[in-house]
Parts: C-alpha cells; sequence; structure tokens
C-alpha cells in the first residue's frame, strides 16, 4: 500500500508525518485490497484545519472522506473514522452480495446433524 501524505498552506514536521502514517496503516485491518492512500491537509488558517483522505482500492472502487476541526489531530481522527465506516459498509455489502442464503445453509446443516 503507498501513502501519500501532502499539506496546503504549510508544512507538516517528519515526525507528524511519521505519527500519520502509523494511523493510515492500520485502515488494511479493515480491508486488505487498499493500493493507495491520499491525506491533504489544509492548513491556512491557525484556528481550522481541513483534512481529506482518499482511498483507492482494487477494482476501481475509491472512498473519500472529508472532515474539518480547530485541532489537527481532532480532524484526522474524525476522518479517518469516517473511512472506516464507509470501508466496513462496503465490506459487509460485498460479503451480503455472496448470498446470505449460504451462510443459513450452513446453519440448517450444523443444525441438523445435532
Amino acid at each position: 500500500m503507498q501513502i501519500k501524505i501532502s499539506a496546503r498552506h504549510g508544512h507538516l514536521s517528519e515526525a507528524t508525518q511519521e505519527k500519520l502514517r502509523a494511523k493510515l496503516e492500520k485502515l488494511t485491518r479493515l480491508f486488505e485490497r487498499l493500493t493507495e492512500v491520499e491525506l491533504t491537509v489544509d492548513l491556512q488558517d491557525s484556528t481550522h484545519t481541513e483534512v481529506e483522505l482518499r482511498v483507492n482500492a482494487e477494482h476501481k472502487h475509491d472512498f473519500v472522506a472529508k472532515e474539518s476541526d480547530g485541532e489537527f489531530m481532532t480532524a484526522v481522527d474524525g476522518v479517518i473514522h469516517k473511512l472506516e465506516q464507509q470501508l466496513r459498509k462496503y465490506k459487509e455489502k460485498v460479503q451480503e452480495h455472496r448470498g446470505p442464503g449460504l451462510r443459513q445453509q450452513a446453519a440448517e446443516q450444523t443444525g441438523e446433524a445435532e
């Protein structure tokens, strides 16, 4: 997975970028097929920070989340939380597409065998 971190109207220290990378790498726990993660931080105002997170996954699925807050790390945590929700919802949708009937059949078979 490739991680890109960029800042508009300011600069992020190397230590801050490493913290952000560590947080973004945890997204693969939810969905293994992530190919690229791009975090853009807009620091144009000292009292307001906007964060945008774009994630590309295999099979042309793109996820985008935006968050703005006065605190930098609060905005980052908020945007990561939003994206985690999108990934969970997508993963559920894909798993249900395979057929909830398969799970029901397996449950019925184990119930009959008892």
